[in-house]
């Protein structure tokens, strides 16, 4: 493989291979820009995320079996009188021109009008100033048909009413999270751009040093979102969530290797009178490590199609795609753009023949010369702080509550937020609890079987919503008396479904209990995210660990280089979730952010273990190990240094995002990345290198 790379990277920086390879990255982006379609043409709100397997997808699926209009999409009109008494004539007026008007996809209106007065108290809050209305919609409708439809009938209510109107549920949601995107990923490209510019400039003092590996990222992109356009077309849904990280990884990952690239490209200008030669040498130096460390994240992405969550496989063909494209450009399209340039791509500070390599004052140096003169102070000190920062893990608190990752005035949440302080928590989301049976099943024990489900903890509330003709199954509302997003009523739900058996044996009965709702789906989400948290820690971190063996052709220095990064993560999202509670008051995170937070910690943190070792390697074919670890140190320190800050502040952009997951997501991904780029990297690795090292160093003299 090294050889192979090499020969690649000694092609691309000769004058013709650099024209040869500008002109395919050119020629292959106007061919894509023309043929292909876009990515933005495939995005959808979310993808299924549970697998056909799971208890609360079967459930839905009898449910609809049975009782075919369980299937529709919902969504609860949530009406607010501000403070004054709604009036029933205004629902009934409602009611009936939803009823007569052609709203496309309504297909379930409940007819107010036609209830006796005591059965529709319960559409009011008690005071009667806010008031609600489900209704239901054709599960196959579009999301921008859907939003027509939602428009339409906030003009009936607007013509007929007085009244505010929200619309929740999981019809309104996926209404507003959809124009959420859509206006965030503007904001998204515009602020990663911008920061990474910014800080270009700032840390570099050079206008093309900061626009050539924008101008990369740039290629990269649009060669990536056409490929995923193609991918689109042939049926693979991607979304909004997973392109948005998708965009901060892939201009966090070009920006990376870009510097590490210039970086030897300067060094090796020293000594180098051609540009070409110079860059030649350079990715001798940095191809493989660069190839390398684009392979560990590749691998890192790529293994998530073994989670059995949707919105974790739906990243697996994502970020893999994107991370060969970025793979590629590394080894070709980057060198190629720097060669193009030159000299000219570091002005004003153009490098010179025979100028010095390495600032031995530099703060990189001076930290060099400490950690090898004091390992053991230097390591003691970092793995006490990196201890104390994960101890909060265990402090975290886990949210199941969609809504609550949402801007507090979108509407959906606005009329959710209004219906959880007039009417019971429970109400928000009753549970379905059916029950199939072998027999039919008379009154009586349709009566025990809900006093038995009535008599379990936590639950408020029970009746019989449907049954069939047969009496073979029997559908129950089952509400909790806790917020049904809650721990507690997960936790109450997930008790019922252990002890399912033994309540249908205690009545006499035959048959099974099953069960739906969002209260189910997140039972499964908690059970099946555990899972995959495991599954992914465990083969992500053999994969990679088993790809530093081949790398460093050592079993030893891959244990400490894993072992540095996976308490690095911990680290990370233990002082991630303190400051964020801390700074902002976010006390809950989503159960989706420490597996986020995993795979993108170590898979970019290895990334730096993998630069420093690298050239430690390197100059410990020439040096002692101390004297080795101190160049390394020295000359990949202001580099990752640089990258670390702008690596960090990148995937600190999606704290921009109106969605709190990402939020937290980012912020808890750049602490991890500072954490490695200034304590792992810059102290605790050269510390263990220089102590583990040594034995070797004294077997050869």
């Amino acid at each position: 493989m090294k050889n192979i790379l090499q020969s690649v990277t000694d092609n691309v920086s000769t004058k013709k291979g650099m024209w040869t390879t500008l002109s395919v990255w050119v020629a292959v982006l106007i061919l894509l820009s023309v043929f292909a379609p876009s990515v933005s043409d495939y995005q959808v709100t979310s993808v299924d995320t549970l697998p056909e397997d799971a208890q609360s997808v079967i459930a839905s699926q009898k449910a609809e079996e049975y009782f075919p209009s369980s299937n529709s999409l919902p969504a609860i009109l949530v009406f607010d009188g501000k403070d004054e008494a709604i009036e029933l004539q205004d629902l009934v007026a409602v009611t009936e021109n939803l009823s007569n008007e052609s709203v496309n996809g309504l297909e379930e209106v409940i007819p107010l009008g036609a209830l006796p007065p005591q059965a529709t108290d319960s559409f009011f809050s008690d005071n009667r100033s806010v008031a609600i209305l489900p209704i239901s919609f054709d599960s196959d409708l579009d999301t921008p048909d859907l939003k027509e439809s939602l428009n339409k009938i906030q003009t009936i209510v607007d013509d007929n009413t007085n009244l505010d109107l929200y619309v929740t549920g999981p019809a309104g949601i996926a209404v507003d999270t959809t124009d959420l995107f859509k206006r965030a990923d503007v904001v998204l490209i515009l602020a990663t751009v911008g920061i990474i510019l910014i800080l270009l400039i700032v840390i570099y003092r050079s206008p093309l040093l900061a626009l050539i590996p924008l101008l990369a990222a740039g290629f990269v992109y649009q060669a990536t979102a056409q490929i995923l356009g193609i991918f689109g077309k042939a049926g693979l849904l991607m979304s909004m969530q997973s392109i948005s990280i998708m965009t901060i990884l892939l201009f966090a990952a070009v920006i990376d290797y870009s510097l590490f690239v210039f970086s030897r490209f300067r060094e090796e200008l020293k000594s180098y009178d051609s540009k070409y030669e110079a860059m030649k040498m350079a990715m001798q130096g940095t191809g493989t490590p660069v190839f390398y460390s684009g392979g560990t994240v590749f691998a890192a992405m790529i293994i998530l199609i073994f989670a059995e969550l949707g919105d974790y496989k739906n990243f697996a063909p994502i970020f893999g795609t994107t991370l060969l494209v970025i793979m590629l450009a590394s080894i070709t399209l980057v060198p190629a753009l720097f060669t193009l340039f030159g000299r000219k791509s570091f002005w004003p500070m153009i490098p010179r023949v025979n100028d010095s390599k390495v600032n031995t004052n530099s703060f990189w140096s001076k930290v060099g010369r400490f950690v090898t003169k004091k390992p053991v102070i230097s390591v003691i000190f970092i793995s006490i702080v990196l201890v104390i920062s994960a101890s909060n893990v265990l402090n975290i608190k886990y949210e199941f509550d969609l809504l609550k990752s949402f801007p507090e005035d979108m509407p959906s949440r606005v009329g959710y937020d209004i219906l959880a302080d007039n009417f019971e928590s429970g109400d928000l989301a009753p549970t379905t609890v059916l029950f199939e049976s072998d027999n039919p099943v008379n009154e009586t024990e349709q009566t025990n079987l809900l006093q038995s489900l009535q008599d379990q903890t936590l639950v408020e509330n029970v009746r019989i919503n449907n049954k069939t003709e047969n009496q073979k199954v029997i559908s129950y509302n089952l509400t909790f008396e806790e917020n049904p997003y809650s721990q507690e009523a997960i936790d109450a739900l997930e008790n019922i479904l252990d002890n399912s058996s033994a309540i249908v044996e205690d009545n006499d009965l035959s048959g099974e209990i099953y069960v739906s709702g969002e209260t189910a789906t997140s039972v499964d989400d908690r059970s099946y995210n555990n899972r995959d948290l495991i599954v992914i820690v465990v083969i992500e971190t053999i994969l990679i660990f088993i790809m530093l063996i081949f790398l460093t052709k050592s079993f030893k220095m891959p244990l400490y280089m894993m072992g540095t990064i996976l308490v690095s993560f911990f680290a990370a999202l233990g002082l991630g979730t303190y400051l964020t509670e801390l700074f902002f008051g976010i006390d809950t995170i989503a159960n989706r952010v420490p597996v986020y937070a995993f795979v993108f910690l170590v898979a970019l943190g290895i990334d730096y273990n993998i630069m420093l070792v690298s050239r430690f390697i390197e100059e410990r074919k020439n040096n002692s190990v101390k004297k080795a670890v101190e160049i390394a140190v020295a000359n990949t320190g202001g580099v990752i240094s640089s990258a670390g800050i702008i690596l960090a502040a990148t995937f600190a952009v999606l704290m921009t995002q109106p969605v709190q997951m990402l939020f937290v997501f980012g912020f808890i991904v750049a602490i991890g990345i500072l954490i490695d780029t200034f304590l792992v990297r810059g102290v605790l690795l050269p510390g263990l290198l220089t102590l583990f090292e040594k034995e070797k160093q004294k077997e050869r003299s």
